[in-house]
C-alpha cells in the first residue's frame, strides 16, 4: 500500500472513533478505556471480551479486566471501584446484553426492526432474526428477547437491552450479532464507523485497531457458519460467561471449611456426621389456644458458626482472601433464630415427630416473620416447626448499610460478601434442626421427654426474597434436597426496575447515578458481584447439575402472575435455566395476551417427581412488557401462600421422595385475594 493510501485508510479508520488521533500518530499506546466499535458509552457493548485478559489459573483462561476509569460515576465524579469485580473469570450468566443504536430508540422502531420480543421467544432462534446470539463453540443459538430501556425519558438515553431467556451456560463464550436494524421510519441503520473497519475490511496503521483484526475475523467465521452473513451486521462482538467456580467457590468454601469444623466432610451424601453446631435457647414461650389457635409454642435462641467477614460479621464487612482467592476465617460470630412448634404437633392425640423446614424471609425481614399468618397456618395443617434465622446482607439489620452503599456502589461487596455469610449461617441453622445433639435434644422441642420433630431431612421454604435467596442457598445446601420456592425470581439487573419495591430505591441511585444512558451499565456490572449472593449465581446447580460436594435438589416455583414486586418474568427465566417443567395451563383462557411459559416443558401427568414452576393466577393484570413495574390491580405477591390448596401442594412436595400433585383441577391454579 502506497503512503498516500496508507495515510487515508489510517485517516478513515481512525474518524469518528474514541482514539487520540495524535497518540496514534507518535506511535504511543493506544487508549484502551472504551470500545470504539460502540462509542456511546464506555464498556458499550456489554458483556465484552475486550475488557478481559489471560489467565491460565482460571476455568474459562480469561480473567476481567475492566478499567476503574471506565465504570459509571457518582454524581461526585468517581467511578465505581472494580477490583473485586475483576476477581470474576468471565461475565454472568443472567448478563443482559448492553448497546446503543441511534435509531432505535422508540417502541416503532423496535416494531421496524422486527427485535425479538418478550411474548414470542422463539423469534430469536429463526434463521432471519435481527438479534442473534451464538455459542462460539458449538453455534447454537440462544434465547433472548430484545427491549428498549422504558425508564429512560428521551430517546437519546434508551439502551438497547437484550436479555437471556435462558442463562447462559458457564464458561462458555458468546458471540452477539445485530442485523438489518431500522430506525422509527423503516430506513436502516448504518453501522458505527469503528466496527465497519472490521466487516469490510478496512485496513488502518492504528496498533489498537488491528490488534483487534483477527480477533474479528474468527467472529465472522463463527458467524458465517451459524447462517448470519458479515455483510449485513450492524454490529458483532463476543463475551465470555464465568464459571461456577467464580460464581459459587467463595461460597462453599467457606461451606465446607465450616462444616469441616463440625466434623462433616462429606455433604453429598445427605447424611449427618461430626457435632452440631452450638446453639443457645434464649426464651420459650407457650401459648394458650385463645392467645393462638395454630401455634403452642415459639423458641428464640442464638447460634454460633464462624465468622468470615471482617467487622465481626456486621453490615459493611467484607471477606478477606487468602493467596488462593479464599475467604479467611474470621473468628466466631451468632445468629439469632425463632422456630415455632405448632398446635397439631404438641396435641396428644397428634403424631408425635413434625417435619423441620428452614423458612426464608422477604425483602430487608426478619426472623420473626416465621410468624406470618399463612405460615403459621401451614404449619398446623401440615405438621411442620419452620425455623428461620435474618438473611444477613440482605435483612432489616442491613439497610442503614445499603442505604449508604447507593451513593457509591464501590462497596457493594461488602453487600454480597454478607449475603454468603447470610447463607452460611442458614445452613447452620439447618444443621443443628436435624442433628440428633442439636435443637431436638433440648426440652424445648420435647414432649413428654420425646422430640416432636423428624430429624431425618431437612426441608426449606421461602416467599419473595426468600425465594430468590433461596434457589441459590438450594444450591449449596447439604441437609435439605427439596424446596419450595413462593413468589421467586433471579438477577437482581431485570428485578429491580420491575419492581415496586425499587421506588424507594431509585429515588436514592438516580441522584447518585445521573447519567441515565450509563445506568443499565450500573446495575449490569454490580450484578457481578449480586450473582455471589442470589440465584442467578447458582441455577445451572440447582437441580440437574449440582455443585461439588452437594446432593441433588427439586424445586417447586409458585409464581403470582402479574406480581408488582417480583417479576413474574424472571421465574420463567429461572425455571427454563433449572430445568423445570411447567403446570399447564398457566393461566385461564384471556388472561394474558401471550403465551407464558415459553420453551417450558409440560408436566405430563400427576404425580410428578421433578422440578416445577406453577402459575397462581389472582385476577390482577398482566404486567407490562417493558423493564417497568405492574402498578395495575391488586399486587398478588402474598395471595399464592395464602390458598390452602397451595399449601397442600407444597406440603406434598416437601417430603422425602415427595411429589407435585395438581391441586388444580387439570385447569389454571386460582389464588384469589384474602377478604
Amino acid at each position: 500500500m502506497g503512503n498516500g493510501l496508507r495515510a487515508a485508510a489510517l485517516a478513515a479508520g481512525l474518524a469518528g472513533l474514541a482514539i487520540p488521533t495524535s497518540a496514534a500518530a507518535r506511535g504511543d499506546k493506544p487508549d484502551r478505556r472504551c470500545d470504539f466499535i460502540d462509542p456511546h458509552v464506555c464498556l458499550y457493548p456489554w458483556p465484552n471480551d475486550l475488557f478481559t485478559k489471560r489467565d491460565r489459573s482460571t476455568a474459562t483462561g480469561r480473567r476481567l479486566a475492566l478499567p476503574r476509569a471506565s465504570m459509571p460515576r457518582n454524581k461526585d465524579g468517581r467511578p465505581i471501584d472494580a477490583t473485586d469485580i475483576n476477581r470474576g473469570d468471565g461475565f454472568s450468566p443472567g448478563s443482559m446484553i448492553l448497546v446503543k443504536v441511534p435509531g432505535v430508540e422508540t417502541p416503532e422502531a423496535v416494531r421496524r426492526s422486527k427485535l425479538p420480543p418478550l411474548t414470542n421467544l422463539r423469534a430469536s432462534l429463526r434463521r432471519n432474526s435481527p438479534v442473534v446470539v451464538v455459542n462460539a463453540r458449538t453455534r447454537k443459538r440462544h434465547p433472548v428477547w430484545a427491549e428498549i430501556d422504558s425508564n429512560a425519558e428521551r430517546p437519546r438515553d434508551r439502551s438497547l437491552i437484550i436479555r437471556p431467556a435462558r442463562n447462559f451456560d458457564e464458561g462458555e463464550r458468546y458471540i452477539v450479532a445485530l442485523r438489518d436494524l431500522k430506525n422509527s421510519r423503516g430506513t436502516e441503520i448504518a453501522a458505527s464507523r469503528g466496527f465497519r473497519l472490521y466487516r469490510d475490511r478496512r485496513p488502518t496503521a492504528n496498533r489498537l485497531v488491528e490488534s483487534r483484526r483477527r480477533k474479528f475475523e474468527s467472529i465472522f467465521r463463527t458467524l458465517r457458519r451459524a447462517g448470519v452473513a458479515r455483510r449485513d451486521l450492524y454490529l458483532a462482538w463476543d463475551f465470555t460467561v464465568a464459571s461456577s467456580d467464580s460464581l459459587a467457590g467463595r461460597m462453599l468454601h467457606i461451606r465446607d471449611d465450616a462444616f469441616r469444623l463440625l466434623g462433616d466432610r462429606n455433604l453429598r451424601d445427605l447424611e449427618v456426621a461430626g457435632s452440631s453446631p452450638e446453639f443457645r435457647i434464649d426464651k420459650v414461650t407457650d401459648f394458650t389456644p385463645s392467645q393462638d389457635d395454630r401455634i403452642a409454642r415459639t423458641v428464640d435462641g442464638t447460634l454460633t458458626l464462624p465468622c468470615y467477614i471482617t467487622n465481626g460479621c456486621a453490615p459493611g464487612g467484607s471477606f478477606r482472601l487468602d493467596r488462593r482467592g479464599n475467604p479467611r476465617r474470621l473468628g466466631t460470630t451468632t445468629a439469632p433464630f425463632v422456630c415455632n412448634i405448632p398446635r397439631s404437633v404438641l396435641d396428644p392425640a397428634s403424631p408425635p415427630q413434625a417435619r423441620l423446614s428452614l423458612y426464608g424471609h422477604g425483602l430487608l425481614g426478619r426472623a420473626t416473620e416465621v410468624n406470618q399468618g399463612q405460615l403459621k397456618s401451614f404449619a398446623n395443617e401440615h405438621d411442620f416447626v419452620f425455623c428461620a434465622t435474618p438473611w444477613a446482607g440482605f435483612a432489616a439489620d442491613d439497610l442503614p448499610h445499603i442505604v449508604s452503599v447507593t451513593s457509591d456502589f464501590s462497596r457493594f461487596n461488602t453487600v454480597a460478601d454478607r449475603m454468603q455469610q447470610g447463607f452460611l449461617n442458614m445452613l447452620m441453622l439447618g444443621r443443628a434442626m436435624i442433628h440428633p445433639q442439636g435443637l431436638s435434644s433440648h426440652p424445648a422441642f420435647q414432649k413428654n421427654g420425646r422430640g416432636v420433630i423428624d430429624t431425618r431431612r431437612l426441608f426449606f421454604d421461602g416467599n419473595s426474597q426468600g425465594g430468590v435467596m433461596g434457589g441459590a442457598l438450594a444450591a449449596v445446601a447439604p441437609d435439605f434436597e427439596r424446596a419450595a420456592l413462593g413468589v421467586p425470581g433471579m438477577n437482581y439487573s431485570t428485578l429491580l426496575q420491575r419492581s415496586v419495591d425499587f421506588d424507594a430505591y431509585g429515588q436514592l441511585i438516580y441522584p447518585a447515578y445521573p447519567r441515565v444512558l450509563e445506568r443499565q451499565l450500573m446495575f449490569a456490572a454490580i450484578q457481578l458481584l449480586w450473582d455471589r449472593g442470589e440465584a442467578d449465581g447458582y441455577a445451572h446447580h440447582m437441580t440437574r447439575d449440582p455443585l461439588p460436594n452437594t446432593p441433588r435438589h427439586e424445586l417447586l416455583m409458585h409464581v403470582a402472575f402479574g406480581d408488582h414486586q417480583v417479576s413474574d418474568v424472571t421465574a420463567e427465566v429461572e425455571a427454563r435455566t433449572i430445568g423445570a417443567s411447567g403446570v399447564f395451563p398457566p393461566v385461564g383462557s384471556g388472561r394474558s395476551s401471550w403465551a407464558r411459559f415459553q420453551l417450558i416443558p409440560r408436566i405430563p401427568s400427576f404425580p410428578y417427581a421433578g422440578s416445577a414452576i406453577v402459575m397462581w393466577d389472582s385476577g390482577t393484570p398482566e404486567a407490562p412488557l417493558t423493564n417497568t413495574p405492574n402498578r395495575a390491580g391488586e399486587d398478588p405477591h402474598e395471595f399464592p401462600r395464602r390458598q390452602a390448596a397451595a399449601r397442600l401442594q407444597k406440603s406434598e412436595f416437601l417430603r422425602i421422595d415427595g411429589r407435585l400433585v395438581d391441586v388444580c383441577g387439570g385447569g389454571a391454579c386460582l389464588a384469589p385475594p384474602s377478604p
